[in-house]
Parts: structure tokens; C-alpha cells; sequence
């Protein structure tokens, strides 16, 4: 079982005939992801990688009856992109593209959180539940079908980790890159739920960074609902005081956002903070069973 998306999930990609867009729709399809459509206005009829091109993703979803939109298109255009899957009804949205006007992200949030449509991004990696469906610029070559959710501001951060545990044979049930943004769409409280939920998840890693407060909220959330074990990891602790680092969520302000803030709430919350992300896989191996290599 995985959250969100699995191998009978057909998507749509916004953006196809793009250069990120076409490149990432090869290696999403090489991994085994069933892309069924993509949308370029203008484009309809074209192919790429085998994928048929629509005008609208509206008449993509009504031909394909795919759930879930991937947008690569331009910061400037992703607004409209948004708008257009909201009103096609998918179910989940996938904002690959970085860079986008910040009251952009909050009218699409905005929007999804009306029209209750799940949203991933913006500036993220994308989601993947290893051997089954990969949705963004994730390295599927790095994961492992298993029984950790992953959930990660940081996209680098998420791959090293998961390399780290399939070198170690701790494989992944589903990971999901929230996005460094300061406004996004899932954040961590919201993946938290979805993987307490989810009867193959035995284990949450959970990557934060400096900046914002989505860490204290969720060490308060860890605390009262959730029953499954969390291990935690927050860059950003040997940052210079007053230097901005990383993503643009990645601000400390009013004493907030610090990672000794950070640290404390998930220690609070019985939550085991790994030092450096290497350390992920111990903390891992004290919580769950881990098969020996074949």
C-alpha cells in the first residue's frame, strides 16, 4: 500500500513539450509511471515519448480519465496551469516549477484548500512510491520498496537519505517532497495523517530545515496523534546567525525558525533528531525490523 499515488495512477503532464517537461516525462515513463496524457495549448496531436498532447487538460481528463496533473510550465504561467486542473477536478496537483510569484502560490493554495484538491509543491521534487509510480524529478534509481514514509522539505536531502537507507536495505513506502517555499500545499502535519493512516508505513522520516515554523507544528502534532515511530533530521544547524540559507522558506525571523527551536520541539515530542543525515539509518534500525540482504 502507498499514499496518494500508486502504479494504477494515470497522470497528465502540463508543460510536455518543454525541455523539463519532456525530459522528466521520459525518465517518469521509463520508471513504469502511467502517464497518460500531456497538455501544451497549441500542441494538440503532437507526441512525446509515445504520450498523446491535448490542448486543454480538461479534454486530456475526459479522453484519459487521469486523477492527477504534473506542471512543469514557466514560473510565469503556472498560475493559469494550476487554475486549469483545479477546474478539470483532479484530484492531486503536482507543482514541479520553481521561482513562482510568491501571491501566485498563495491564490493557488487558496484555491485548492476551497475546492478541497490536494496539492504537492510548489518548487518540490514531486512524490514517488518506490517501484510503482514516480511523479516529478525524483532519481527513481535510488529507492526501495519498503516500509518508511519519507517527508521532506528539501529535495537533495530526501535523496541522500533514501539512497542511504536502500544501501542499508530500509526500503520506502512513499516519499514526498513538500517544497522549501514559504507557502505550499501538503505540508508536513497533513503527510503526517496520510502516513499514520497507511498500514504498511511502520516508520516516518520526517527533513526539515531552518526557517518558518512547519517543524514546532509538527512536533506538537507528532505529540498528541500520531502512534507510529518519527525520526527527524533539521538542516541548517551550522548556518551563521542572520545568513539566509537554502530554500526561500528558509527564514529566521523574531527568533523563530531556528534549528535549536526546531530540535527542541521534536525532543519534546519523543522524537529522535538525527545529527547528520548518515545517522537517519541507525535511528531507523532501532525502531524497525530490517531484513538481511539476500
Amino acid at each position: 500500500m502507498a499514499v496518494l499515488v500508486n502504479k494504477e495512477t494515470k497522470i497528465i503532464v502540463q508543460g510536455i513539450t518543454g525541455n523539463m517537461g519532456k525530459t522528466h516525462t521520459g525518465h517518469m515513463l521509463k520508471y513504469g509511471t502511467k502517464i497518460v496524457a500531456g497538455v501544451t495549448p497549441g500542441k494538440s496531436g503532437q507526441e512525446i515519448h509515445g504520450v498523446k498532447v491535448y490542448d486543454t487538460v480538461l479534454e486530456a481528463k475526459e479522453k484519459t480519465g487521469a486523477t492527477v496533473s504534473c506542471i512543469f510550465v514557466p514560473a510565469y504561467s503556472v498560475l493559469d496551469a494550476a487554475y486549469e486542473a483545479f477546474d478539470a477536478g483532479m484530484e492531486l496537483v503536482v507543482i514541479i516549477t520553481e521561482g513562482i510569484p510568491p501571491h501566485d502560490e498563495v491564490k493557488i493554495i487558496r484555491k485548492a484548500e476551497e475546492l478541497k484538491i490536494k496539492v504537492i509543491g510548489p518548487n518540490c521534487p514531486g512524490i514517488i512510491t518506490p517501484g510503482e509510480c514516480l511523479i516529478g524529478i525524483h532519481p527513481g534509481i535510488i529507492y526501495k520498496q519498503g516500509k518508511v514514509g519519507m517527508i521532506s522539505r528539501s529535495g537533495t536531502l530526501t535523496y541522500e537519505i533514501a539512497l542511504a537507507l536502500t544501501n542499508n536495505n530500509i526500503g520506502q513506502s512513499t516519499c514526498i517532497g513538500i517544497g522549501g517555499d514559504p507557502v505550499i500545499g501538503l505540508g508536513f502535519i497533513e503527510c503526517l495523517k496520510l502516513f499514520n493512516n497507511d498500514k504498511d508505513t511502520e516508520a516516518i522520516v520526517l527533513i526539515g530545515e531552518i526557517g518558518g515554523t512547519a517543524e514546532e507544528e509538527a512536533a506538537e502534532f507528532i505529540k498528541k496523534e500520531i502512534k507510529k515511530p518519527v525520526i527527524a533530521y533539521i538542516a541548517g544547524r551550522t548556518a551563521p546567525p542572520g545568513k539566509r540559507m537554502g530554500h526561500a522558506g528558509a527564514i529566521i525571523s523574531g527568533g523563530k525558525g531556528t534549528a535549536d527551536s526546531k530540535v527542541k520541539a521534536f525532543e519534546t515530542a519523543k522524537v529522535e533528531v538525527a545529527d547528520i543525515p548518515s545517522q537517519v539509518v541507525d535511528l531507523i534500525k532501532k525502531i524497525i525490523k530490517v531484513p538481511a540482504k539476500v
